[in-house]
């Protein structure tokens, strides 16, 4: 059984950055890639950033591109999420969840489709 479990939310100002750390339990080839989501309040989920199982790919969505960087720590027990020039858009709660084990090793999607476990979440909030 994969578990994820986040960390690192909190209340920010605008222009600062934070790293978020997505904790993952469970045997490295019971799951695939991990993604990084996160949902505002009256909004759908949106991917913001995925990092395959061999590390290899990595993928932003355009608006994404920049202030976003998703890297693994801790011999891959860690998935962090940089984001840098936090802004009141980025207010939104963020979820990391991992891919199923039937996906290859280099997969990696922004898209919900193909992610079978999900962390309960980090509130990060951008306000002055």
């Amino acid at each position: 059984q994969v578990q994820l479990v986040e960390s690192g939310g909190g209340l920010v100002q605008p222009g600062s950055s934070l790293r978020l750390s997505c904790a993952v339990s469970g045997i490295t080839w019971d799951y695939s890639a991990i993604g990084w989501f996160r949902q505002a309040p009256g909004k759908e989920r949106e991917g913001v950033a995925c990092i395959s199982n061999n590390s290899r790919v990595r993928k932003y969505p355009d608006s994404m591109k920049g202030r976003f960087n998703i890297f693994k720590a801790n011999g891959n027990k860690t998935v962090h999420l940089q984001i840098n020039g936090l802004g009141p858009g980025d207010t939104a709660l963020y979820t990391c969840a991992a891919g199923s084990a039937l996906r290859a090793s280099d997969w990696c999607s922004t898209s919900t489709d193909g992610y079978a476990y999900w962390g309960k979440g980090t509130q990060v909030t951008v306000a002055s």
